[in-house]
């Protein structure tokens, strides 16, 4: 069986992570994907983070299941190659800066008059135009401007602290995935009109409060009068510790901080009016958490993994990430598998996350080396050896 995108080409000239990321997804589900990186050292990603025998962790946990062709655009014969190869393609992805694949010759108008088919998505961090359009984004920056900073302060303090995660890359690639696959589909339905191409553009930050907007923007939603304000959702959350570590639990309704209440042996918290709703437990959240914290922190945690377990109370013990991979439900689950790679040898991957029960998705090839599959692409444009060994030569593929 194949995946659900067997079939459909996607060219990727994005790197980092956002871009790269949302291809990798699509190339689980069967797209055939070819990565293209500049000659020299490709995309930065690959030598950011840990390595092993020149395979960086970071660029193979975005770019598995592609093809790479290392590809010199600054001269014309390199462009002749990527038209070429965007002439019969269903996707061309890039995150340049606003402008630059115009400058380049490669802009949405020039590659839909060669290809009207083609979906050609733009990506950036804050967008095509506008007052930051020219500024340097990573993932933090979206975090500061987006309000994830602000939705991560100390209630105490109230000082705004980063999700120690390239989360706004991450949701970015998500949202372009989703994207993507929609432009799919209304193309196969005839509903693009034309060729079925259109251009998507999609920001990092348009992307982040998305993302955001239902809970934690939710006492910004209402304009008019009348309205009513609320804690925000996030005070239900919590860390406790106990004895010998650390535990999550979460109760939104009666019942469940009842159960709670039962597993941690201190029924009468249910009788405390600052806990009998919803909302008195919403207003007087720190006061709740601190009782809670006392009252946890004398329980070794495997015993009140079992009371919370027998009273039916939404918890998880807090894994370390080494712990992780060793979790019962993720072995169950077989969220994280093994593969080899012919450079770095065993090495764990998260799988595709979504089980499709036909046209399976799967990790079908290692991340590549740089230009691993130049040859193979250019053969597939009809060049020949020659031609290509005069291209390398040239400096033109690498």
């Amino acid at each position: 069986m194949t995946g659900p995108l067997s079939g459909t080409r996607i060219i990727d000239l994005s790197a980092i992570v956002a871009g790269p990321m949302a291809a990798m997804l699509l190339a689980d589900q069967g797209a055939d994907v070819i990565k293209v990186e500049p000659i020299g050292i490709g995309d930065l990603v690959r030598w950011l983070g840990p390595q092993c025998n020149g395979v960086g962790a970071l660029f193979a946990g975005c770019n598995r299941s592609k093809r790479s062709i290392a590809l010199n655009l600054k001269e014309e014969a390199g462009k002749k190659i990527l038209r070429d190869l965007a002439k019969d393609a269903d996707v061309l992805i890039q995150n340049f800066r606003p402008g630059a694949m115009a400058r380049l010759g490669f802009g949405y108008e020039a590659m839909a008059k060669e290809n009207p088919g083609l979906i050609y998505v733009s990506m950036s961090g804050f967008g095509q135009t506008g007052p930051y359009v020219k500024r340097r984004v990573y993932d933090p920056v979206i975090q500061a401007i987006s309000g994830f900073a602000d939705s991560q302060s100390d209630a105490a303090t109230s000082e705004p602290h980063l999700i120690q995660s390239i989360v706004c890359d991450k949701v970015t690639a998500l949202t372009a995935a989703q994207a993507i696959t929609a432009a799919l589909f209304a193309k196969a339905k005839g509903n693009a009109g034309g060729g079925g191409g259109q251009h998507l553009e999609l920001s990092m930050l348009d992307s982040a409060v998305q993302f955001l907007f239902p809970e934690v923007f939710y006492n910004f939603a209402f304009l008019g009068e009348g309205a009513t304000r609320s804690p925000d959702f996030s005070r239900f959350y919590d860390i406790l510790k106990t004895k010998d570590g650390f535990v999550t639990s979460i109760t939104l309704s009666d019942d469940e901080f009842g159960d709670f209440c039962r597993a941690i042996g201190h029924p009468e918290m249910m009788e405390d009016p600052r806990f009998k709703t919803i909302q008195s437990r919403m207003a007087h959240a720190e006061y709740m958490r601190e009782k809670m914290r006392s009252h946890v922190a004398r329980f070794d945690t495997a015993e009140l993994l079992k009371r919370f377990e027998a009273e039916d109370v939404p918890h998880a013990r807090v894994n370390r990430r080494e712990e992780v991979p060793l979790d019962p439900q993720i072995i169950h689950n077989g969220t994280i598998v093994e593969m080899e790679h012919p450079k770095a040898g065993r090495m764990r991957a998260a799988r595709h996350a979504a089980n499709f029960s036909k046209t399976k998705a799967a990790i079908t090839r290692h991340a590549p080396s740089l230009g691993e599959h130049t040859d193979e692409i250019l053969a597939g444009l009809g060049r020949s050896a020659s031609e290509i060994a005069a291209l390398r030569e040239a400096k033109i593929v690498g």
